[in-house]
């Protein structure tokens, strides 16, 4: 049987997890832009009870969050980050799952044995008791045959307090539990495709399940047809080998505008180490790195400058120093003075297989088998010890204690009540 574990409100839960005065009280998490803006990223039920959601912009509720003391949170990805492998620790430590599998920060599968309804409910209840006391973080779960299938379990366990937390979706149910969930919510339709196939008269899980598998094979090719089989109960999705990417990106917006070539050349170098390991963690290699910066064009007051340039390698590489330059010498072909810049990425492109790379005749062989050795043993070290323990002098250098100049502060909290402008401080 599958079993698929989602955290409830992951980023609310982490920070309310290591402030345990704030359970039971309304905390949000949001982002943050130069003029005190930003969106909710995640709320507690408690915050979502106020009529808070998801994606509301920050300017518009201000009078929500002040009037009821809803606490706001920055986000910080590697803090959840770091909660997300506790809870993974957890889950281990109890022995009760085989092919454990994170699929996302707040989201895990695994597979337990075959069992009746009861013994399975009894059984998860044991595994989700051991995660809410080890990390503070409610979880909800859902069992079923397929990974589709247990995911839309776990939908139901998420929004009928009835379930505790726990689904089981049997053969038996299948039916009456795709019949009540509306096509956008079933996990591999994107949000392009729901419009589509409500066109199609496709508005619940039900009916799309119960359309031809040439139909589904013409109309949304191979995914399209690996969903409708999971929805009817046979797998064919295989989470642990995802397919790999033909380009990888790695871009930010930042928190504030800067005109700094020193600033952005760290940004780009950091981007360009980002990429790289991803790169790397699907086994490819790749033979160009594109850089392009924009200036902010919501900001009609200032001059407006956008721009793109490539660099094609000699020879494909997944090594981070090759990479890193290239993007540098990208970086130094477009930056101009006196811009106010918002946006750079990075983006790795004619991504092939490291197992069929060919080099230069001039390259020695065993300065690439060095650099492969390099790039696995610094891939070790900051998967053990945490990002960036081991980096270029090109990065830009977080001091634990200490943020980039033109990053938002935001101080501890000094009560429970603390609303948006007592936490954030701009240095």
């Amino acid at each position: 049987m599958i079993l698929h574990i989602d955290c409830n409100s992951f980023y609310a839960s982490c920070e309310v997890s290591l402030r345990p005065e704030l359970k039971g009280k309304p905390v949000v998490v949001a982002n943050y832009n130069e003029a005190g803006g930003g969106i909710i990223l995640a709320l507690t039920k408690e915050a979502k009870a106020l009529g808070l959601k998801r994606g509301n912009p920050v300017f518009q509720v201000r009078d929500v969050l002040e009037k009821n003391g809803v606490v706001v949170f920055p986000a910080n990805l590697q803090k959840y980050v770091d909660i997300s492998k506790r809870i993974m620790q957890v889950v281990q430590e109890q022995e009760m799952v085989q092919a454990f599998h994170r699929y996302s920060v707040d989201e895990f599968f695994a597979e337990i044995p075959e069992m009746n309804k009861q013994e399975a409910i009894d059984y998860v209840a044991t595994l989700k008791e051991a995660i809410e006391h080890g990390t503070g973080i409610p979880v909800s779960c859902g069992i079923s045959v397929t990974y589709t299938l247990a995911k839309v379990a776990t939908w139901y366990a998420k929004r009928f307090a009835g379930y505790k937390g726990i689904c089981v979706l049997q053969p038996a149910d299948i039916e009456k539990a795709l019949r009540g969930v509306p096509i956008a919510d079933v996990w591999g339709v994107g949000y392009r495709s729901a419009p589509k196939m409500g066109r199609m008269g496709i508005k619940t899980a039900w009916d799309y399940s119960q359309k031809p598998q040439a139909f589904i094979q013409k109309s949304f090719r191979l995914p399209g047809v690996r969903t409708w089989m999971e929805l009817r109960g046979q797998q064919a999705v295989d989470i642990t080998t995802p397919p790999k990417q033909q380009s990888i990106m790695h871009s930010r917006t930042f928190t504030y505008m800067t005109d700094s070539r020193e600033t952005l050349a760290a940004y780009i170098a950091n981007y360009t180490v980002a990429a790289a390991r991803k790169l790397r963690d699907q086994h490819s290699v790749c033979r160009s790195v594109t850089v392009f910066v924009n200036t902010n064009r919501h900001r009609l007051d200032l001059p407006q400058y956008s721009n793109t340039a490539t660099v094609r390698l000699a020879n494909a590489t997944a090594g981070t120093t090759e990479l890193v330059n290239a993007a540098q010498q990208a970086f130094d072909s477009i930056f101009r003075e006196h811009y106010q810049y918002k946006r750079a990425g990075v983006v790795l492109s004619e991504i092939a297989d490291d197992s069929a790379v060919e080099q230069d005749l001039f390259v020695s062989t065993r300065d690439v088998e060095r650099q492969r050795r390099l790039m696995e043993a610094t891939d070790s070290i900051n998967t053990r010890y945490g990002m960036d323990k081991v980096r270029l002098a090109a990065q830009e250098y977080r001091h634990e204690n200490r943020e980039p100049a033109d990053q938002i502060r935001f101080e501890p909290l000094r009560n429970e009540t603390t609303n948006i402008d007592d936490i954030i401080t701009v240095r």
